[in-house]
């Protein structure tokens, strides 16, 4: 099942929410209003019609005249009306269809058994009925139209400094160390935004101690490491010819490759490490590198680029994407450069999902077929290099073959501008 997400600014959502509000108020005051304005004027137009009859009546006593259009007996005399005359009652009669104007009746028995009636309908008095609901559609839309125009104000503000305190997180992500939430979103307002972007700070200012101290430590305890092994390795070209020799020498070789992965490994995490940019011809680099680092891998170019680029990285994330693909794939080897993608494939079984879902990860193969091959550095060091030339470095693996292998696939994405101070890369378009 697909889910479709939506994607709306705060301030728009802020609007319609305060619009939502405005318009329910001003639809049930609208209402009220209306309902209260048409009720006093049925009660006022009773009172106008009972003193009309009234009056009516003491003109036919005295002078057996029928003012205001008054009526003896009238047949259209409504039934409530009748009985109360029949009760000598004197009564009114509202009759409201609820759509046009309503009539007022009033009636009075008389002392000689029948009954005076008047009626009318108030059409002028009920005018000003409509002019007030024209008044009121007005009122309700101005009141809706200053809601949204307040929501987008107030929102706009709000999602402005949120913003700036998302761009400077990612700044923080990127390893900017200098950047501080707080001070990106400015203002002199104290709300829940602050007080957001001061955890925040507090959080990415723990992290970086700690992650500083980690680094620290993995640094030293290598430079520590790195004496010793290079007098384990020279001694062990001290000793004499034979399997045991031989061995002990290829311990102490992978045990120096690794202490100088870890200083690697621990350069790269401190976010120090700059670009040296020359120019080169892609195609031409990778073949030549590739003939050196895997001379069985195939090199394929179909479209060349001239890029800027530290020569000395590249070739340091070639190397260890082949190296990879030679220890933990099957070959053939491919290497493609398609202007300026790079991707390096091999035909094994892939790579293994926690390395696709979380990237690569050090000291950890990934997967049963790979353990006990590797550091899981390779892959770490890597992205680092990557990340340092302002490039992208992706990992996904092929479609399966017949042979139900699909093998594992590295691309390489680099920028066509220089990368930032801090090593991050531009916006790449990355297709799906």
């Amino acid at each position: 099942m697909v889910k479709l997400a939506l994607r709306s600014g705060l301030r728009w959502k802020v609007s319609l929410a305060i619009a939502a509000v405005s318009a329910l108020v001003a639809v049930a005051l609208s209402l009220v209003v209306h309902n209260a304005a048409r009720v006093s004027m049925l009660d006022t137009s009773r009172n106008v019609m009972d003193d009309r009859v009234k009056v009516a009546q003491r003109w036919y006593e005295q002078s057996r005249v029928l003012g205001f259009g008054a009526k003896l007996d009238d047949p259209e005399l409504p039934e409530q009306l009748k009985k109360e005359a029949w009760r000598g009652q004197r009564a009114t009669y509202l009759e409201d269809s609820g759509t046009g104007t309503p009539e007022v009746w009033a009636s009075v028995p008389l002392q000689n058994g029948k009954v005076l009636s008047v009626h009318t309908q108030f059409k002028d008095r009920f005018a000003v009925l409509d002019d007030l609901d024209r008044v009121l559609i007005l009122g309700s839309v101005s009141v809706v139209l200053g809601g949204i125009a307040l929501g987008v104000l107030i929102g706009d503000q709000l999602s402005r400094r949120l913003r700036k305190a998302a761009t400077a997180a990612r700044k923080l992500a990127e390893g900017d160390s200098e950047v501080r939430v707080r001070e990106a979103i400015g203002g002199r307002v104290r709300d829940e935004t602050d007080d957001l972007a001061r955890a925040v700070d507090g959080m990415a200012e723990a992290l970086q101690q700690r992650l500083e101290a980690e680094r620290r430590v993995t640094a030293d305890i290598a430079h520590e490491l790195r004496t010793p092994v290079t007098g384990l390795l020279t001694a062990a070209e001290l000793l004499p010819p034979g399997r045991p020799t031989e061995l002990v020498r290829d311990r102490a070789q992978a045990m120096r490759t690794l202490v100088e992965d870890v200083l690697e490994v621990a350069r790269l995490d401190g976010f120090a490490e700059r670009a040296e940019l020359q120019e080169i011809e892609l195609a031409e680099f990778i073949t030549r590198r590739v003939r050196v680092v895997a001379p069985d891998a195939v090199v394929t170019v179909l479209r060349d680029a001239h890029v800027s680029t530290d020569p000395r990285r590249l070739e340091r994330i070639l190397g260890n994407l082949l190296a990879n693909a030679a220890r933990h794939g099957k070959p053939p080897f491919e290497v493609t450069v398609e202007g300026r993608v790079l991707r390096v494939r091999d035909h094994g079984s892939g790579f293994p999902e926690a390395l696709l879902k979380d990237g690569p990860s050090r000291f950890r193969t990934g997967s049963k077929d790979r353990a006990g091959k590797g550091h899981g550095l390779g892959l770490t060091i890597a992205a680092g290099q990557a990340r340092v030339l302002g490039a992208r470095l992706t990992f996904r693996n092929a479609e399966p073959t017949a042979e139900g292998e699909d093998g594992a696939v590295a691309v390489l994405w680099l920028p066509e501008s220089a990368p930032t101070n801090t090593g991050s890369f531009p916006v790449i378009e990355v297709p799906d």
